[in-house]
């Protein structure tokens, strides 16, 4: 077994674990592996290994190995901050947009969505800890960009996407996903199909679970330190 096989069955135990700790149902929660500053031939090998959902956040390198890797049924997700000069290719190549955090951004990838292909998956990006440094809308201007993005065509809204100030410890932790659990419930009430949270990373995975993560992005824990 390759190493980043075995780091796959590893990370996958951890949710599994997670998942019966929370009383959660097995194949609740996807794995999307973050395969950027990594070459496509760790992809591949992930990819030998079970691994078909891939999370890029630098374009360039992504389309490299979109390209590499064309002979793979593999889904791609961007995970990054999106720009606006971004959207086209991002609409053309790949099926989740996880950080979608302005309208304007959304109303690009919904023009920009090749009317061939199937809606664009996305998620918006909350800045749940209101770090200056990070991307996402602020919780109080969720609601409101939520209702626009949904009534956009060939985008799919799915949930809602974080990524929390690092703490320590799983009790500090799951206080940040609770939160982003809470604003999604609050949407759905208000009439939006949602079905998805896309939070946790190799740090964090349990606390995530724990809070109803559906998708976690791992990088470190599959493919090694950048």
């Amino acid at each position: 077994m390759t190493a980043i096989a075995s780091n796959l069955q590893a990370v996958n135990h951890v949710i599994a674990q997670a998942l019966r700790a929370a009383h959660r149902r097995g194949g609740e929660v996807d794995l999307l592996a973050v395969s950027k500053a990594f070459p496509a031939t760790a992809v591949r090998e992930a990819y030998q290994a079970g691994q078909n959902a891939f999370g890029e956040s630098y374009l360039q390198e992504a389309l490299d190995k979109i390209w590499a890797l064309r002979d793979l049924p593999l889904q791609w997700h961007f995970i990054g901050p999106i720009q606006s000069n971004k959207t086209r290719v991002i609409a053309e190549y790949f099926s989740w947009a996880h950080s979608v955090d302005r309208l304007k951004i959304a109303e690009r990838l919904s023009a920009q969505r090749p009317p061939n292909l199937p809606p664009l998956n996305v998620c918006i990006q909350v800045n749940v800890s209101g770090e200056d440094s990070k991307s996402g809308v602020s919780p109080e201007r969720l609601a409101e960009l939520a209702q626009s993005v949904a009534r956009l065509p060939r985008l799919r809204l799915r949930g809602l996407m974080a990524i929390p100030a690092p703490v320590a410890g799983c009790a500090a932790q799951r206080l940040s996903f609770a939160r982003l659990r809470e604003l999604m419930r609050g949407l759905s009430e208000q009439g939006l199909a949602l079905d998805t949270l896309s939070m946790g990373m190799s740090h964090d995975i349990e606390a995530a679970v724990l809070e109803g993560a559906t998708i976690v992005r791992v990088g470190t824990a599959i493919f090694g330190e950048r």
